[in-house]
């Protein structure tokens, strides 16, 4: 418990590290704006309590908005996208996998479940991101397109990421 504990505390300061040293200072276009610090929620237990997923989603949301000059708009996409991640995993994940403490994992779910759970999730957080931050519907389908690319370039990076480190269940 206190290992997965450190190990859950480590892989959330790199994966923030990564997104606000690397991640936020290339410069693709004004259009591509990748967020892979959603997978630190994304790979949260499945099993963990839906008010620790969205308590932990408004922390990260927070600490994003903090260093991104952002004020609540990381912090409500997040709160949102924890929350509605319970109500996914309950429709996709079997009750074997909520009594134990299975991570929604590219090893543990497979590739295709793994890609469609990241692409809902990271369309659910883009969409209300980049909308709560233009404020408007004024400019709908160039918000629209920057919410589709940014949305591609998060998942491919989260993806070659889970491919990078994906171990088959044979190894364990």
């Amino acid at each position: 418990m206190i290992i997965d504990f450190i190990l859950n505390i480590v892989k959330f300061l790199l994966i923030l590290l990564i997104q606000l040293l690397v991640i936020n200072n290339i410069e693709l276009s004004t259009y591509v704006n990748p967020y892979i610090y959603i997978l630190f929620i994304l790979s949260l237990p499945v099993s963990m309590k839906p008010w620790m997923v969205v308590l932990l989603s408004f922390f990260t949301g927070m600490v994003m908005d903090t260093f991104s000059s952002t004020p609540g708009l990381h912090m409500a996409a997040t709160g949102l996208m924890g929350y509605l991640r319970n109500f996914y995993l309950q429709f996709a994940c079997s009750k074997e996998d909520f009594d134990g403490r299975i991570e929604p994992t590219v090893s543990r779910k497979g590739l295709v479940w793994f890609l469609v759970y990241v692409i809902i999730m990271t369309l659910i957080h883009h969409v209300f991101l980049f909308y709560l931050e233009i404020y408007s519907f004024q400019e709908f389908f160039r918000t629209l397109f920057r919410v589709l690319s940014s949305a591609l370039f998060t998942v491919i990076i989260i993806g070659l990421g889970q491919l990078l480190f994906y171990r088959s269940n044979n190894q364990r």
